[in-house]
């Protein structure tokens, strides 16, 4: 039984992530930790992975970027493995993510969702058939509430076509500002925030008289929540290490 604490756990992603969880056999939720702790269920909920009063075996974060440090510091110190969940890390937060794979097990991925990671496949064969004869543009479409933009899977999935097309294109986001015509060597990147869209993310191939298009869209939160559950119990059975979608699968 993998012992999961879920640090943002009064949110709606950490309550969707401890109903998951209940329903499972293959885990529980001994603690929750939130900034605004209220105990809605049977596991008790902190304001300070400090306070915790048993050893999880993984940490499930939902939370923000700003609160990076307090939980590589916990994780490292007592043997925690982490399923970092977060997105709108800096450059320099995710090499300290990175880092710490040398001494806990961590799990790191822009997108929880099965069904992202499988765009990002075919994305990358896409790229890689189609050549520098079709443009490629990216666009992503969240709710209202969104912090960061782009988002983090809009950028995996750029990374995934550049590295297919040996990383040669440089990244436009949006055009506005842009008084030119559009450079061969572009990947446009656009986003789109409004309403309750859980996450939508679409990438078009346009060439000369056609035009292919990938898309994929979350149509409820739960679908990144299984995937963090998933990741979670998975990190337990493992040694120190950087992990990802591709590992789980």
């Amino acid at each position: 039984m993998v012992k999961i604490c879920i640090r943002g756990s009064s949110g709606k992603m950490g309550r969707i992530i401890a109903d998951i969880i209940s329903k499972r056999n293959d885990c529980k939720t001994v603690a929750g930790v939130d900034i605004n702790p209220v105990k809605y269920s049977d596991f008790e909920v902190y304001k300070y992975l400090s306070e915790l009063s048993e050893r999880p075996d993984a940490v499930i974060d939902f939370t923000r970027p700003q609160e990076l440090d307090e939980m590589l510091s916990y994780c490292l110190t007592n043997g925690v493995a982490l399923v970092a969940a977060t997105t709108g890390y800096t450059p320099e937060q995710v090499e300290k993510i990175k880092s710490a794979g040398s001494q806990i097990p961590v799990f790191f991925t822009a997108n929880m969702s099965l069904g992202i990671n499988l765009l990002s496949e075919l994305a990358k064969k896409a790229a890689a058939f189609l050549g520098d004869q079709f443009d490629v543009e990216i666009v992503e479409r969240h709710h209202n509430q969104k912090v960061d933009a782009p988002s983090g899977t809009a950028l995996m999935l750029a990374d995934a076509i550049n590295e297919a097309r040996g990383n040669k294109y440089g990244y436009i986001y949006d055009r506005h500002s842009v008084r030119r015509k559009r450079e061969p060597s572009e990947i446009g990147i656009h986003s789109v925030r409004g309403g309750t869209i859980v996450g939508d993310h679409e990438i078009i191939f346009a060439g000369r008289d056609e035009v292919i298009t990938l898309s994929h869209s979350a149509h409820s939160k739960e679908v990144f929540a299984v995937g963090a559950v998933n990741a979670a119990v998975f990190l337990a059975s493992r040694q120190a290490g950087l992990y990802s979608m591709k590992d789980l699968l």
